[in-house]
């Protein structure tokens, strides 16, 4: 693998309120081959973002293994104008919270070769979205059974 391109979105019903992030593998063509998502608990819809990137960042690690993540590029697109800014450094971040969680990513770029993040429209973002909403969806379907 040279270059893996890497979908995420998270979001929260509520904000804060329960909350999920999506992450969808692709390779340098475009073609996906993994779909992955988690339910994360109470959060922001801005820490939900963040956490949709360290997410897919740890999966990537824990699926295909250090030293293959050591030599891949990573290119993180995801429709959060604040993470995508904040993260290529056009944004200052106030949140202590966020804070928190940039310092968690930046930590992790280390153990690939680049992490690069690119800023794009929802309608590219759709099938990470809707990992999202299938969490959200199942976590309430949950609630109700309860």
């Amino acid at each position: 693998m040279k270059k893996i391109i890497i979908y995420t979105d998270g979001g929260s019903r509520g904000n804060p309120g329960p909350a999920a992030a999506g992450a969808i593998f692709c390779n340098e063509k475009g073609v996906i081959f993994k779909k992955y998502s988690e339910y994360l608990g109470e959060a922001t819809n801005n820490e939900a973002e963040y956490q949709a990137v360290i997410f897919a960042l740890k999966k990537f690690k824990q699926v295909f293994g250090k030293k293959l993540a050591k030599n891949t590029k990573i290119e993180i697109r995801a429709d959060s104008e604040l993470l995508i800014n904040q993260l290529t450094g056009l944004y200052k971040i106030l949140e202590p919270q966020i804070q928190s969680l940039f310092i968690t990513i930046w930590n992790l770029r280390l153990d690939f070769k680049k992490v690069n993040f690119k800023l794009i429209s929802r309608q590219k973002n759709q099938e990470a979205d809707r990992l999202v909403n299938e969490v959200l969806n199942s976590q309430s379907q949950t609630q109700k059974l309860l």
